[in-house]
């Protein structure tokens, strides 16, 4: 779909109550039948341990699965395939994803030992389809000719089937497509299409969509696409509630109907199932439930919007996380969905839904926004911002801007290089300068000189290529203003907080930690952990006044202690002597006000060692990466 909306449509029809209870008495039987084969191993147990997963009971109804992409599961019960591929920021390196077995849940544990103490990117969802339409990152379109770019692997971590996993979490400029692809339904062929989305991870913007779409990246006209849709924007007015809402992206309109549709009161829960089937010539049908519990509501079953949508005219593409001509302005989270060829019985969506409920999905589905990156602020309170709406491409400028909680591109992950990356892309000098005076914009992740930003003691970020520090040009605190390179001089004008945090890498690569579940309070005990990319408190922010800050506490010498031994601790952040750590360039973090440093008592790298200040010495007990 493009961004601009149409002219407002007036038909309303939308399926009777009567009419709805009439058939779905007739088809009852077919309900109960395909969903025992479902539960008959018993809740939790659902596909790793049955004989079907979605595609299984799809096929099984004569609408086969001609697409099936998931990062948390396998789709048949017979699939030990790879479900997705990451790349990792600190040398480019890709692997794939898989299942722990046949049928079952993704092996999470391989992202996160590959991805240990640096950041990792989504690049490829595989299709457990025998048609082997994979998705890739998007390129250029109609509505944004700049590519998209690929998702952060650890943003959205949940559990499913009683097994972490990560889902596809989608900010602006982030989307996946497949334009040359194997039997996915044209013209005015029938199909089907369901995703397990976020029902909190949602916006207005245009779209989050995953299924059919051009082929060209461009759009070609009314019902040339065929995608279900989970966002806010009321396409046709007046919408019921303030969503999200299950629609058609048929392009150039959202539609929850022919027209308006007030009987949709969306679906706003954790997780949300959304379906959307046409025959692709008259009719077509939505559906939607909650992927926790319960059974699916038929939204509208009626005719297909005139003006150009009877017969559709599909092209056969598949899109995800953006409109058919690359509109790429919608936030969302995906876990599964499939594609079929013709459309599927009720019984069988019914049957599809139950095994959604059954995989016992759980967690916060809308992803953790410290896995996503922080801001970077200067002591005015302004941030670090890309110049324009969260879809900067290469050569963007990059300036200050009043710090907005729903900004993506003000979210900033400091890689374990020493890059700052937002929208799948680095803060670069331009042309890789050296010079005073060079200004800073976005590029491709490299690994160049001019990518490396180090975090000093006062605050500043320098780039060692150039032994230059980014600064704000004269104190210029506006909006718009462009930041450079300049000589480091301490001022206020260089003194960035990064804020998006990043882990603190301890002897035997282990992490600094707070005790317990991401919930640590004062008192808490600092220690030492395996590194877990989505733990939020192993991201620790190295503020401009030296502190470390996880949890919105701060990294604590016990009773403001300076005696050796002294264990630390979190505490609420009050800028006392024993909240500031300065990193020496042997590794050390210092402890000015006791003259001390953190330290690993006897270098014991065992879960659960607490830190203390010690004598410094150079040993590797002492050497904590700031990242």
């Amino acid at each position: 779909m493009r961004s601009s909306p149409p002219a407002r449509l007036t038909d309303q029809r939308v399926e009777s109550g009567s009419r709805l209870w009439r058939r779905l008495a007739m088809s009852i039987g077919a309900v109960v039948v395909l969903i025992l084969g479902v539960l008959t191993t018993g809740p939790g147990a659902a596909q790793a341990a049955g004989s079907q997963g979605p595609c299984d009971i799809y096929a099984s109804a004569g609408t086969p699965c001609v697409a099936a992409h998931s990062t948390v599961r396998a789709l048949y019960a017979s699939y030990n395939g790879p479900l997705y591929q990451v790349r990792r920021a600190s040398d480019g390196a890709t692997t794939n994803i898989g299942v722990t077995s046949a049928g079952g849940s993704a092996n999470s544990d391989a992202q996160d030992t590959f991805c240990v103490q640096t950041a990792c990117t989504i690049t490829v969802v595989y299709d457990q389809s025998p048609q082997h339409n994979n998705l890739t990152i998007e390129g250029g379109g109609g509505a944004n000719p700049n590519a998209d770019v690929a998702a952060n692997a650890n943003a959205a971590h949940i559990v499913v089937n009683g097994n972490k996993a990560y889902g596809v979490y989608v900010g602006p400029g982030v989307g996946y497509r497949d334009d040359n692809t194997s039997a996915i339904p044209t013209g005015h062929q029938p199909q089907g299409a369901y995703m397990v989305a976020s029902g909190t991870h949602v916006n207005g913007g245009c779209c989050f969509d995953y299924g059919n779409a051009e082929t060209n990246n461009r759009d070609n006209g009314n019902g040339h696409m065929e995608a279900v849709n989970l966002g806010t924007s009321c396409w046709s007015s007046p919408c019921n509630g303030t969503g999200p809402w299950i629609t058609g992206d048929l392009e150039n309109g959202l539609y929850q109907g022919a027209g308006a549709n007030p009987s949709n009161t969306g679906n706003n829960s954790q997780f949300v199932t959304a379906m959307l089937k046409s025959n692709n010539q008259t009719t077509f049908e939505i559906e939607g439930g909650n992927s926790q519990s319960g059974g699916l509501t038929t939204w509208y079953n009626g005719s297909l919007p005139p003006n150009g949508y009877t017969p559709m005219s599909l092209e056969g593409a598949i899109v995800l996380g953006t409109g058919g001509d690359n509109s790429n302005a919608s936030i969302g989270t995906f876990f599964e969905g499939v594609m079929t060829a013709g459309v599927p019985s009720d019984s069988a969506d019914a049957a599809v839904q139950a095994n959604i409920v059954a995989q016992g999905y759980s967690g916060n589905s809308g992803g953790s926004p410290q896995a996503s990156g922080g801001t970077v602020t200067l002591p005015g309170g302004q941030c670090v911002d890309v110049i324009g709406d969260d879809s900067g491409g290469d050569l963007t400028g990059v300036n200050l801007w009043g710090c907005q909680s729903g900004a993506v591109d003000q979210r900033w992950t400091h890689n374990t290089d020493g890059s700052l990356e937002t929208l799948g892309r680095c803060l670069d000098i331009d042309g890789n300068g050296t010079a005073v005076g060079t200004k800073v914009e976005l590029w491709d992740c490299n690994g160049v000189g001019g990518q490396k930003w180090i975090q000093q003691s006062n605050g500043a970020l320098l780039n060692p290529q150039s032994g230059l520090c980014l600064d704000d040009p004269s104190g210029n605190t506006a909006n718009g203003t462009q930041l450079q390179i300049y000589t480091c001089n301490g001022t206020t004008a260089q003194q960035f907080s990064v804020n998006g945090g990043g882990t603190v890498n301890a002897p035997g690569k282990q992490c600094v930690d707070v005790a317990g579940d991401d919930n640590g309070g004062n008192l808490t005990v600092v220690q030492l952990w395996t590194c877990q990319p989505f733990a939020a408190d192993q991201h620790w922010h190295h503020n401009a006044n030296g502190s470390l800050q996880t949890l919105g506490r701060c990294l604590d010498i016990a009773g403001n202690g300076t005696a050796v031994g002294t264990k630390v601790e979190l505490w609420d952040c009050n800028g006392v002597g024993g909240q500031v750590w300065q990193q020496q360039s042997n590794g050390a973090l210092l402890n000015p006000q006791s003259g001390l440093c953190l330290d690993d008592p006897s270098g014991n790298t065992a879960n659960g060692t607490q830190l203390q200040i010690y004598t410094c010495n150079g040993t590797a007990a002492q050497k904590f990466a700031l990242e």
